[in-house]
């Protein structure tokens, strides 16, 4: 199964590789295939003078944290996803969130569900009727549910 990781996920992933969404990143290539967006490692880069300062961790630690998160995460790149998908996210998120444009489009181009915890993007798309979503909890549950049969 794919699923796009957006930012926050990884965002919550480096403040705690221990935690649940550090665990499903690190302990899921078996049973998942996450994807992402170019542009979430510069969104993550942009935010490490407020990771350092919420978790304590020097730039190396931080640094170390996000490869560990991203070794299994593919990587793509903006150009492969067509231009009619982004016309449609951007349509959808314009009045919620631009820059999650890429979440919405990505999900379009490869069909997939986005896992993240952005509750106002989340909410705010429902109304629009796009819930094409995954919550932690979910994603969780579904993967030992998955290693139970295995």
């Amino acid at each position: 199964m794919k699923f796009i990781v957006d930012a926050n996920i990884v965002f919550s992933g480096i403040l705690n590789t221990n935690g649940k969404i550090g665990d499903l990143l690190i302990n899921s290539k078996p049973y998942y295939n996450f994807l992402a967006p170019d542009f979430l490692r510069s969104e993550i880069r942009n935010h490490y003078p407020r990771l350092m300062k919420i978790s304590g961790l020097t730039i190396e630690q931080v640094q170390e944290a996000e490869f560990q998160l991203y070794k299994d995460i593919v990587f793509i790149s903006e150009e492969q996803i067509k231009i009619s998908h982004w016309i449609i996210a951007d349509a959808l998120v314009a009045d919620i969130d631009p820059k999650d444009t890429h979440y919405v489009a990505y999900s379009k181009q490869f069909r997939c569900k986005i896992w993240s915890g952005d509750k106002t993007l989340i909410q705010g798309l429902a109304k629009k009727g796009f819930t094409n979503f995954i919550t932690t909890e979910d994603l969780y549950k579904l993967r030992e549910q998955k290693r139970n049969k295995a």
